[in-house]
């Protein structure tokens, strides 16, 4: 017999979980509050008729869930039935609503285009002291994130509301990439200065992420929000990009069919400047426009999951085929490096945006085999670099590649085993996407040791 304390107790279990599954409708962006009051009145009726049936109230939430279908398919019943939205998110001022709604959308707007202009003239700032791209390489290198992200993650907070605390841990934290990126006297052939333009960035988006998950930084969920925020970034960034390219070109013909010779003021103003703004554009966009449709997230993924996959398949046959050694100069540690990455980073971009409560399908274990191929390519990359290490010493390059390489190989290695644990139902998906999540402070913290402690650990080589 179920006691009233029992009872209290599922019923609140049941809320809990009523509740993430409202978090997570909440999240597919073709869905807008009240089409999420509607999706909870039906789970809620669906949940109360199975439990007057006999069901328990753990078994009712399953069995309506499932009932309801794929929010994917839900998603686009609902683009369908409310196609007037399509406009309304094409509307730079964002969907009409309230008088308070609209003034906030105007503001927020307004901020994004100060806190863009501020990112184009903080790059311009070091030429009031004579310094110029020709001359000063080594600097503008080791602070090309500076000149941009503090700004975008002045936006993120102030969108978010952050708390001051929090705000101080932004403004330290910016601070301290500033002092490591000039602090030390590096050569333009040095070592630590690749590391440190490579690794500096890396350190300080993730500041960004803290800025980005800043009304909710205790939620795994957030964590995957600020991982989608980051592809899709990219992605608006490489658009704006190409917008970017038609506009110098008909430029360059227009003022060169009069006489004038833009060439100076695109180099010198209109690249640098534009590229500096547009990294916060990107970020409004993603904000603001939110994916049209539907997220762009799925789409890349599947494109480009078989492609890599194939790609790094084809290579481990080679290898095998040709006997050959890896070469683990400081070009081709880069090169691998990057491949990981954008394996990892293509398993993250599928984590975020796939349904957890959806079955395993064939697209998992396709995933399963792209994480497999990369763990394999990682492994052969540490034994070289290990390798070369033991013979040869260690230099800034091979002991960043090797701690980066380790900590990829615990991340494939442990989701690799988290994706089979999930296709042969052993497991739940959340796991995975706990894995990761827990993985971003470590890369945050190699990425500031990198930046920190090797240019005087190896004697600013």
């Amino acid at each position: 017999m179920t006691t009233p304390d029992g009872h209290e107790g599922a019923r609140e279990g049941l809320e809990a979980q009523i509740g993430q599954w409202r978090q997570y409708v909440q999240r597919r962006r073709e869905l807008q509050t009240s089409d999420a009051d509607e999706l909870e009145d039906h789970l809620r009726g669906s949940v109360d008729e199975l439990v007057a049936a006999g069901l328990s109230e753990d078994e009712a939430f399953l069995v309506a869930v499932k009932r309801m279908g794929s929010l994917d398919e839900l998603s686009r019943e609902f683009a369908r039935e409310h196609s007037e939205r399509l406009w309304k998110q094409l509307v730079l001022t964002g969907e009409p609503g309230t008088p308070a709604a609209d003034t906030r959308s105007r503001r927020t707007l307004w901020v994004m285009i100060g806190c863009a202009a501020g990112a184009a003239a903080t790059f311009k700032v070091p030429a009031l002291f004579g310094m110029d791209l020709d001359d000063d390489g080594v600097f503008y290198a080791t602070n090309i994130s500076l000149f941009t992200l503090p700004w975008l993650a002045g936006f993120l907070a102030w969108r978010r509301q952050a708390p001051r605390p929090l705000i101080a841990i932004l403004v330290a934290l910016f601070a301290l990439g500033a002092v490591a990126a000039n602090v030390y006297q590096l050569d333009e052939d040095s070592q630590s200065l690749v590391i440190t333009s490579i690794h500096l960035p890396i350190a300080l988006w993730l500041v960004v992420g803290l800025a980005y998950v800043a009304d909710d930084w205790r939620n795994t969920r957030r964590h995957m929000d600020f991982i989608r925020f980051t592809g899709e970034v990219f992605v608006y960034f490489v658009l704006i990009a190409l917008g970017g390219g038609v506009l110098i070109a008909f430029m360059v013909g227009t003022f060169q069919a009069i006489g004038v010779k833009p060439e100076r003021f695109i180099l010198e103003w209109l690249l640098p400047c534009g590229a500096m703004a547009s990294v916060v554009v990107a970020g409004w966009l993603v904000e603001a426009k939110q994916s049209v449709v539907e997220n762009i997230a799925p789409v890349l993924t599947r494109l480009f999951t078989p492609l890599f996959t194939a790609v790094l398949l084809a290579f481990l046959i080679a290898v095998g085929v040709t006997a050959s050694r890896i070469d683990v100069e400081r070009e081709a540690l880069i090169l691998f490096d990057l491949l990981l990455v954008v394996v990892l980073g293509l398993l993250l971009y599928s984590i975020s945006a796939r349904d957890p409560f959806a079955p395993p399908g064939g697209f998992d274990k396709l995933q399963l085999a792209l994480v497999l191929s990369a763990l394999a390519i990682d492994t052969l990359v540490l034994i070289e670099i290990t390798g070369r290490v033991t013979e040869f010493g260690t230099t800034p390059n091979k002991a960043a590649a090797l701690g980066e390489n380790v900590i990829l190989l615990v991340n494939l290695a442990g989701s690799a085993l988290l994706l089979l644990r999930f296709i042969r139902r052993q497991g739940r998906f959340a796991a995975l996407e706990l894995w990761q999540t827990r993985h971003l402070p470590v890369y945050a913290a190699w990425a500031w040791i990198v930046v920190l402690l090797f240019p005087p650990l190896f004697s600013f080589a």
